[in-house]
C-alpha cells in the first residue's frame, strides 16, 4: 500500500471526528485519569472561549438573521456591526465558517474574530450551516450552504452597509475548505438561488484549512476531486491568507504550501504564514495562553489592512 494511501486514510480519520478545531486540549493530549482524591491538584481555570462550541450559540452581541432557509432547517447568520454602523455605510465585510470535519461545530468558535474585526470598522459575520451530524449531509451541502451565506451577504449588501466588491470569506479545517471552495469552485451554487449574483469572495481567511481534498478520495469517492479547492486555482482567485501550523498532522502543512504554490503560479496573491511546532487549531481563541490566537488575528488585521479595507491600527 502506498504511502499517499496510508496518509490518506489518516487525514479523512482525523477530519471525520466530531470536533471542532478549538476543543482539543492545549497541548493535544488525552484526558488524564482522574488522580487519588488525595493527591489531587486544584483544577486549572477552564481557559476564556472554551464554551465558544456550544450549540445552537448564543453569541453576545450578535444581530441574527436567517441567512437561508431548507425544509425545516434556518440557518443563521451572527452579525458584528461596528459601533459607528449605519445603513448608508459601504463597509468591507468577512463571514467565518467553523470547524468540525463537515461534521459537527459551531458559529461561535469565530466570535472573538468577528468582535475584534467589528471594533476595527469591518461588519463580520460568522455563520451557521448544515453538518453531518445535524443534518446527515455530506461536504457537498457545507459548500453549498457557504456559496449562498456568500451570495446573501452580498444580495444585502445595501440593507447590511456591505461594500459588494469587499467582502471576504474565511474559516477553520473543514470551515477553511468551504471557504476556500467559495472562492475557487465554480459549481456547487445553490440552483433556486440568483446566480447573477455572485457567491465568490473578494479575499480568502484561512486557518489551517483542508485545501488537498483528494487526498481523502476513500472517504468522500468520486466527488472528491470536484470539492478539492487545490486541484481547481486558475488565475482570478481572490486575494489569500493562510495561516497553518507546522506540526498539524490532522490537514498536513504540506498542502497548504502545494495551494500557496499553485496560486502563485496562476498569478494570483497567497501568502502561507507558517507556525513552527503548532498543531491544528492552534489559532482558536482560548487555545494556549492565547499568543496564537492574537498572533495569527494581528496577522488578519494586516491582511486586511495590505487590501486597503482596514486603516492600520494606531501603535
Amino acid at each position: 500500500m502506498s504511502l499517499a494511501h496510508y496518509r490518506s486514510i489518516a487525514i479523512a480519520a482525523a477530519l471525520s471526528l466530531t470536533f471542532a478545531a478549538g476543543v482539543h486540549a492545549a497541548d493535544g493530549a488525552k484526558p488524564a485519569e482522574p488522580a487519588p482524591p488525595a493527591a489531587a491538584k486544584p483544577q486549572r481555570a477552564k481557559p476564556a472561549g472554551r464554551d465558544n462550541l456550544a450549540y445552537p450559540p448564543k453569541l453576545d452581541g450578535a444581530e441574527v438573521q436567517v441567512y437561508k432557509t431548507i425544509g425545516d432547517v434556518k440557518l443563521n447568520a451572527y452579525i458584528y456591526k461596528p459601533a459607528d454602523w449605519k445603513a448608508s455605510d459601504k463597509r468591507p465585510a468577512i463571514v467565518f465558517f467553523f470547524g468540525g470535519g463537515w461534521t459537527s461545530g459551531s458559529p461561535g468558535q469565530f466570535e472573538q474574530h468577528c468582535k475584534h474585526l467589528a471594533s476595527r470598522g469591518m461588519m463580520a459575520i460568522t455563520a451557521d450551516y448544515r453538518v453531518k451530524s445535524r443534518q446527515g449531509v455530506t461536504p457537498v451541502e457545507c459548500v453549498n450552504d457557504a456559496k449562498s451565506a456568500v451570495r446573501w451577504a452580498r444580495a444585502n449588501a445595501e440593507k447590511l452597509g456591505i461594500d459588494p466588491d469587499r467582502i471576504a470569506a474565511g474559516g477553520g479545517s473543514a470551515g477553511g475548505h468551504i471557504a476556500a471552495c467559495t472562492g475557487v469552485l465554480d459549481t456547487f451554487d445553490d440552483a433556486a438561488e440568483d446566480a447573477k449574483i455572485s457567491s465568490k469572495p473578494n479575499a480568502m481567511v484561512l486557518y489551517n484549512p483542508a485545501l488537498d481534498i483528494a487526498l481523502i478520495a476513500d472517504r468522500l469517492g468520486d466527488v472528491a476531486p470536484k470539492l478539492s479547492p487545490l486541484q481547481h486555482v486558475k488565475a482570478g482567485v481572490a486575494p489569500t491568507i493562510i495561516f497553518h501550523g507546522k506540526a498539524d498532522t490532522t490537514v498536513p502543512y504540506a498542502s497548504a504550501e502545494r495551494f500557496e504554490t499553485a496560486m502563485k503560479a496562476a498569478g494570483n496573491a497567497c501568502k502561507l504564514v507558517g507556525y513552527e511546532g503548532q498543531i491544528h487549531g492552534f489559532f482558536n481563541y482560548g487555545r494556549g495562553d492565547g499568543s496564537m490566537y492574537k498572533a495569527t488575528l494581528a496577522e488578519t488585521d494586516q491582511f486586511l489592512v495590505s487590501l486597503g479595507w482596514l486603516k492600520a491600527a494606531a501603535k
